[in-house]
């Protein structure tokens, strides 16, 4: 792997478009009340949650995606369909997949497993898009 074809800047707006996104699409906006009724949790729950140990590793943990990511889109022939297309791909063949089977064990609701798997994917078609275009 050439890690010279890979633009680190690209890879930092991806990772950091998922926080954009996941603030969107998790709000009460879009689907914030319905993921809080699917995992049972109520405002005074989020309260307790330690918000350092998600947004760190969270921001961590998009990093080690956008660069994966990228680390596939390195080819000379990438461009802005292609990163959404391959993003597209991996967020709801792999990741949306990962999450329902890790709901279905859990015996999570379809609502639960459409909520994250929906995220992920449009997280990494943003991702791919940023990537595939800022070449």
């Amino acid at each position: 792997m050439d890690f010279s074809t890979i633009n680190y800047l690209a890879v930092l707006a991806a990772a950091v478009s998922t926080f954009v996104l996941g603030g969107l699409w998790y709000s009460p906006l879009l689907f914030g009340k319905a993921w809080m009724r699917a995992n049972g949790f109520s405002e005074a729950d989020l309260q307790t949650f330690s918000k350092a140990r998600m947004f760190g590793w969270s921001i961590f943990f998009s990093l080690v995606m956008a660069l994966n990511l990228a680390m596939f889109l390195s080819g000379p022939t990438t461009n802005l369909t292609w990163g959404m297309a391959a993003g597209g791909l991996a967020g709801f063949g792999w990741v949306a997949m990962a999450i329902a089977i890790v709901g279905l064990f859990e015996n999570k609701s379809w609502k639960y497993i459409a909520i994250n798997g929906g995220y992920m994917t449009i997280a990494f078609v943003v991702m791919g898009a940023i990537i595939g275009a800022w070449r």
